[in-house]
């Protein structure tokens, strides 16, 4: 038996740790200045976060077709794969996941699991890294996606945003929220945790990040944790020391950019803890 671990860009997994584990990535599309891009393929993140300041249109984000999904599985079945494991941001975010629920229930050379991570970025990533540590150890289909269900309700994702101008060009705020914000140099801190966002607002830099290191400690302990950011190296790093002494052996598993189809709506600047919590002792 041989199960294949299968999910989107949006998953912002190191593409080292990608290569390890035998993880297939299939890029979502990053619309920007009348131009379709394959994320992280045909546009870099880097690139990404150097024009977003600029665009006149705010970015749009797409899914692949059920037709790229079903290539995938094909191809992986090709490889040897017995079964496929497909693993996807939230569908409160993004369709990604009903495309490949689509494409599963076309697939008949193959079965395939499709599940909805109930978060976004990292959070995604570090349950694909499960399931493929899991399926190398030979665990079955039934016993990875247990696995799954349980990293599901452990997981937080809790972030400082630079500003809300980016969640209101997405339609995410309203235009009356996002002024005030602007007006009271508001902070956002958004969390997402099984599905659902929420959002806060602090008064300054300074407070959102007490406040987001407050929300990490609130979770501990902590089993894993992963550091992402919008092409905010500087305020990551900041973020790490100041939350430090609350991360397992004080360190992160990765520190990566946040894929564009995130950073089109909460805009550069923003860094993000993904925590996953210990099982209760």
């Amino acid at each position: 038996m041989s199960i294949g671990i299968v999910t989107d860009s949006t998953c912002d997994l190191p593409q080292e740790m990608v290569a390890k584990h035998g993880i297939t990535v299939i890029p979502a599309y990053i619309n920007i200045d009348g131009e379709s891009y394959r994320d992280g393929v045909e546009l870099s993140r880097q690139e990404f976060y150097r024009r977003l300041p600029d665009c006149q249109t705010p970015p749009t984000t797409s899914a692949p077709g059920p037709g790229t999904f079903t290539q995938v599985h094909r191809q992986l079945a090709d490889e040897g794969a017995t079964e496929i494991l497909s693993i996807h941001i939230s569908e409160t975010l993004s369709n990604i996941v009903n495309v490949a629920r689509m494409a599963a229930e076309e697939t008949d050379f193959v079965p395939v699991t499709v599940m909805d991570s109930g978060q976004l970025t990292a959070g995604t990533g570090l349950l694909a890294l499960t399931a493929a540590q899991a399926a190398a150890a030979g665990a079955s289909m039934g016993e990875i996606v247990d696995l799954l269900q349980d990293q599901i309700l452990r997981t937080h994702s809790v972030a400082a945003l630079d500003t809300l101008e980016y969640l209101r060009r997405s339609g995410r705020v309203s235009w009356v929220r996002s002024g005030l914000g602007t007006l009271l140099k508001i902070k956002p801190l958004l969390t997402m945790y099984n599905g659902e966002t929420s959002l806060e607002a602090v008064r300054t830099h300074k407070r959102a990040f007490a406040r987001l290191t407050q929300m990490v400690a609130d979770l501990g302990p902590l089993e894993q944790v992963a550091l992402v950011h919008t092409h905010a190296p500087e305020k990551a790093e900041e973020l790490l020391q100041q939350a430090r002494h609350l991360l397992p052996g004080g360190q992160v598993l990765f520190s990566e950019d946040v894929t564009p189809l995130i950073g089109a709506h909460i805009g550069p600047g923003t860094a993000c803890f993904v925590c996953v919590q210990a099982r209760p002792a």
